[in-house]
C-alpha cells in the first residue's frame, strides 16, 4: 500500500501511514465497510474498496479515499460522505477506468482540495467530473442524542407536514406517524398502532433527533401551567402572534383576536388549573381551542407544566405494592397513571385518602 495523493501535501508521514496501512487497505473481508482508525493522534475515516478484474495487476484494484480528523473530534457527520465518495469512485472506475487511467486519475488532487475547502467553509460542495457525473456532498448537522421517551410522554409534530414524506421512513415509523397528534401519549400510541412500546420509543427518539417531533406533557384539564419569561416574545413578535392565532383558532369559527389569546395566556399561574381558567375566560366563545393554546404555549416555551410528585412520608420500602411503590418523589402523577393504568382522578383519590402521602409541585 502507498499514499498516492494527499491534501495538504505531506500531512501524513510515510512512517505514520505504514503504522496504519493495514487498516486502510485491509483484507477483502473488511473491504466495502466503513472503518474508523484512531491512532497516532488522529482519526482516519475510510471506506476501503476492492474491484476484481483481469485488467489490474494481480487482478484486483484496491483504494481508499479517507478523511483525516483530530483524534478527539466527533466524526459521525463525515461517515456518509466518505461512503458516498467511495461509491462514486467505484462507479467511475467501473464505467470509465477513472483510477486506472493515469490522465483521469490526475484529477484527484484537485477534487480532494475542493472537497477539503468547501466542506470546511460551506459544509457542502458540487464537483463536475465529466459530462454525465457530478459529485454532490453535504454535511448534515450532528445533534446530541435525545433523551429516551417515557410511556407518559406525548410526541407532537413540529410542523403539520414533516419535511420528509412518510414513505421515506421505515415501516414502523410509518405505522405510528398517524397517531402522533400531540394528545396521545407513547403507551397509547403503542396500543392503537399495535406496535411494541419499545419500538415506538425508538422511532420517536429517531424523529426527535431529526427535529421532526418534540415531547410535551399530557394535556389534562386538571393540569396546572405557569407562564415563562418567554411570554414577552409573544408580545413583541408579530410573526409569532400570527402563527399563534392560526394555530389556536377553533375550526369553523372566526379567528380569535390576539388580545384575547394573550389575556388567556397571562391567566395561567400555579393556583389555577386549565379547567379553572376555561371557566373564567370561556375560550369557546372567543374562538380559541384551549387544547391547542396549551400545546402551542408548551412548544414555544411560553408555558411550563407544573407536575405533582407524591412522596410517602414513611418512605416506601422495596416491598411496597401498588401506587405506594412510586411515591418516592421521583415519579410524577402522569408517569404513575401511565404505569398503573389508573385515571388521574382515581390516582388523586387514592393519594388523598392516605394521610402519609404528601404532594410536591415542581
Amino acid at each position: 500500500p502507498k499514499v498516492t495523493y494527499q491534501v495538504p501535501m505531506n500531512y501524513i508521514s510515510e512512517e505514520t501511514f505504514n503504522a496504519i496501512s493495514v487498516y486502510l487497505i485491509p483484507k477483502p473481508e473488511l473491504q466495502h465497510k466503513l472503518m474508523t482508525v484512531n491512532m497516532c493522534e488522529m482519526k482516519v475515516v475510510g471506506f476501503p474498496v476492492g474491484i476484481d478484474s483481469d485488467q489490474y495487476d494481480r487482478n484486483r484494484l484496491m483504494f481508499n479515499l479517507c478523511f483525516v480528523c483530530d483524534a478527539k473530534m466527533r466524526t459521525i457527520q463525515y461517515e456518509s460522505i466518505v461512503r458516498k465518495l467511495a461509491h462514486y469512485l467505484m462507479t467511475l472506475e467501473q464505467e470509465t477506468n477513472f483510477i486506472l487511467d493515469e490522465k483521469k486519475k490526475r484529477q484527484l488532487p484537485e477534487i480532494m482540495a475542493k472537497i477539503l475547502h468547501d466542506l470546511n467553509i460551506k459544509r457542502s460542495c458540487s464537483i463536475p467530473i465529466n459530462d454525465s457525473t457530478t459529485i454532490y456532498l453535504k454535511l448534515t448537522p450532528v445533534h446530541d442524542d435525545p433523551a429516551p421517551a417515557s410511556d407518559h410522554d406525548v410526541p407532537i409534530l413540529r410542523e403539520s407536514r414533516p419535511a420528509c414524506a412518510p414513505a421515506q421512513w421505515d415501516l414502523t415509523t410509518q405505522q405510528i406517524l398517524p397517531y402522533i397528534d400531540g394528545f396521545r401519549h407513547v403507551a397509547k400510541i403503542a396500543v392503537e398502532a399495535d406496535v411494541e412500546v419499545s419500538l415506538v420509543k425508538e422511532c420517536i427518539r429517531n424523529l426527535m433527533y431529526y427535529g421532526i417531533v418534540q415531547l410535551i406533557p399530557l394535556f389534562l384539564y386538571s393540569a396546572v401551567y405557569t407562564v415563562t419569561p418567554d411570554i414577552i416574545n409573544l408580545a413583541n413578535d408579530p410573526s409569532l402572534q400570527l402563527e399563534c392565532i392560526s394555530y389556536v383558532a377553533r375550526q369553523g369559527r372566526p379567528k380569535p383576536t390576539f388580545r384575547s389569546i394573550f389575556e388567556m395566556y397571562c391567566s395561567f399561574h400555579q393556583r389555577s388549573s386549565v379547567r379553572d381558567i376555561c371557566s373564567r375566560t370561556n375560550p369557546q366563545a372567543l374562538g380559541i381551542d384551549e387544547r391547542k393554546l396549551v400545546q402551542f404555549g408548551v412548544m414555544k416555551n411560553l408555558l411550563r407544566r407544573l407536575q405533582k410528585f407524591p412522596i410517602d412520608l414513611k418512605y416506601p420500602s422495596s416491598k411496597a405494592k401498588g401506587v405506594s411503590r412510586y411515591c418516592d418523589g421521583t415519579h410524577s402523577l402522569d408517569e404513575i397513571c401511565s404505569k398503573t393504568g389508573l385515571s388521574y382522578k382515581e390516582l388523586e383519590d387514592i393519594l388523598d385518602k392516605d394521610p402519609n402521602i404528601c404532594v410536591c409541585w415542581k
